[in-house]
């Protein structure tokens, strides 16, 4: 069976970069370039995305005819807010939200950025539209074998059923660069080694020292906001 294949209600996980970019399309391409109804594409916006991924998003928005439902983060009862590639926030605000609430600043042992800045919100906003308790495709492929494993031995998160499509059907980060090379249009950000340097949060502390420094360098007031964070923590 074709692993891209819609046969249950699917949130289809858009992080915004190339590889879940190319998940969607091999979606769209296995439903005749429609996106079939029991679908629907969700990207959460932390606000400390690179413009240039927002752009992304919104081009393929546009340009596939792929209706995608923008999600931030909400410190409310609600739990989430639904904005648009126009009324995105970009300055980090959902993420500060999260940072007055929890008090510290996520990091490699207390890892929260994900399951809160995104899961969560996309859970609270399905069932806000009655989707209940959909399959989740997650944009990790078959060289990503770590965080392959990880998934497969837990594979639902927050009432999700996470599937990995990429990695069933073989597809490797060569595969993802060769199809981007093809296209009129691709995310207009650095890549190293099939890595887009400045992908998801500009600065995220998963990032290598040394990465983090070669961005901050590249652009100096990418390291504000961050220490305005710590700023705000410091008693």
């Amino acid at each position: 069976m074709n692993p891209f294949k819609i046969t249950e209600p699917t949130c289809i996980s858009f992080s915004g970069g190339r590889t879940s970019a190319y998940m969607l399309y091999k979606v769209l391409e296995a439903h005749d370039m429609s996106l079939p109804s029991d679908a629907i594409v969700c990207f959460a916006n932390t606000g400390k995305e690179d413009e240039a991924t927002l752009k992304f998003v919104h081009d393929i928005e546009t340009k596939w005819n792929a209706p995608i439902h923008w999600i931030e983060y909400r410190n409310d009862e609600v739990g989430f807010a639904k904005v648009n590639y126009e009324t995105a926030s970009r300055d980090g605000e959902p993420f500060e939200e999260l940072i007055h609430k929890v008090q510290f600043l996520p990091n490699s042992a207390m890892r929260i950025c994900t399951t809160h800045l995104k899961i969560r919100p996309f859970r609270k906003y399905l069932d806000s539209i009655g989707i209940s308790r959909p399959n989740q495709f997650v944009g990790i492929r078959a060289d990503e074998m770590r965080r392959v494993v990880k998934i497969r031995a837990n594979p639902e998160a927050e009432g999700m059923e996470r599937s990995l499509p990429l990695a069933t059907d073989g597809v490797t980060v060569k595969d993802v660069n060769d199809f981007w090379d093809k296209q009129e249009f691709n995310l207009e950000l650095t890549t190293f080694n099939g890595k887009t340097l400045a992908g998801n949060c500009d600065l995220c502390y998963l990032k290598p020292a040394a990465q983090i420094l070669s961005l901050i360098q590249e652009k100096p007031e990418r390291a504000v906001w961050w220490a305005k964070m710590e700023s705000l923590l410091v008693t």
